[in-house]
């Protein structure tokens, strides 16, 4: 499994994420909601489920898309054929799996991980999902900037080159709290701005963006930084709200709301931009919700598909 910044900053979380239409209704979203794929990412909504779990609940509350996990079909082959099949029944296409690669580490602990991701990115060919997704961590307690940027670049176009090698595309998520640069000695990658300068020292077709609505926030990237991406720039959207006890710059990274809970994000702008540059790719959410986490399995879904539902509404 992909090393996870909730793991990072030691909180528990499992590893997906929601968005859809309201329990009970059709299958089919509503035109404008269309214009994304409204995906069901489990673990980011405190959801455990297996591949085939999150597939039907999926398809129970309507998404369109569904995060993979690769890593747990390695070495299963009839499960990949089922799950495949599975897919390919309900008409859901795939959002990111995570990056298994613990890039930030030692040699021997990236190598590793670049086995693992060999395998699981083999996986996802034969599933025909194409996207995967990782984070850069905004400090470093030693490296300095120029030192993390190299080594970054280094390693994530290895990662690029393995995954390309399966037709997957590799996408990076900027974190832009400000409340975390003091967490290290090194500040380090936290705009929009330079995860594009990253992006082009990596240097590889298939490198992209994990865009997300709070870090955009966060780093006070604007309205004109997403229009000046191309659709083909962004590999996944993470949508969520901030607290609306905090100002920009005292949010807190694992402490944020499901869209439009607290009305402090601009989501239309956000979401309008999105539409504007032509993205029609998946949207998911990642409130990193005490709260939510701590609902039933179903109840999490119904609740993160509704409001998915009402923020795609605005555009």
């Amino acid at each position: 499994m992909a090393a996870s910044r909730r793991t990072f900053l030691k909180q528990s979380a499992l590893a997906m994420v929601a968005g859809a239409v309201p329990f009970g209704a059709p299958l089919a979203a509503s035109r404008r909601a269309a214009r994304f794929a409204l995906s069901l990412s489990p673990g980011m909504i405190g959801v455990s489920v297996s591949q085939r779990q999150a597939i039907d609940l999926a398809v129970e509350f309507g998404f369109s898309a569904v995060t993979c996990a690769p890593g747990e079909l390695v070495d299963a082959p009839e499960a990949v054929a089922s799950t495949k099949e599975r897919m390919a029944h309900t008409g859901l296409q795939w959002d990111a799996a995570g990056l298994p690669v613990e890039f930030r580490q030692d040699r021997a602990t990236f190598e590793s991980g670049l086995k693992a991701l060999k395998a699981q990115a083999a996986v996802m060919e034969q599933l025909g999902a194409t996207r995967m997704g990782t984070w850069i961590m905004p400090t470093h307690d030693s490296r300095t900037y120029r030192e993390n940027f190299a080594l970054h670049t280094e390693r994530l176009r290895q990662c690029a080159e393995v995954a390309g090698e399966h037709g997957v595309r590799l996408g990076l998520e900027y974190v832009g709290p400000k409340t975390l640069m003091s967490r290290d000695k090194f500040a380090f990658i936290r705009t929009l701005a330079e995860a594009r300068e990253l992006i082009t020292a990596i240097d590889r077709p298939n490198v992209g963006l994990v865009l997300d609505s709070f870090h955009w926030f966060c780093a006070s990237d604007t309205v004109e930084d997403l229009l000046a991406l191309s659709p083909d720039d962004i590999v996944t959207v993470d949508l969520n709200d901030a607290r609306d006890d905090l100002s920009r710059d005292e949010q807190i990274d694992n402490r944020r709301h499901l869209p439009l809970e607290t009305g402090v994000i601009d989501m239309k702008t956000f979401l309008t931009a999105l539409q504007d540059l032509g993205y029609r790719g998946p949207v998911r959410a990642e409130p990193f919700s005490q709260a939510l986490n701590e609902l039933p399995d179903r109840q999490a879904a119904q609740k993160t598909a509704e409001a998915m539902q009402r923020a795609l509404s605005l555009v």
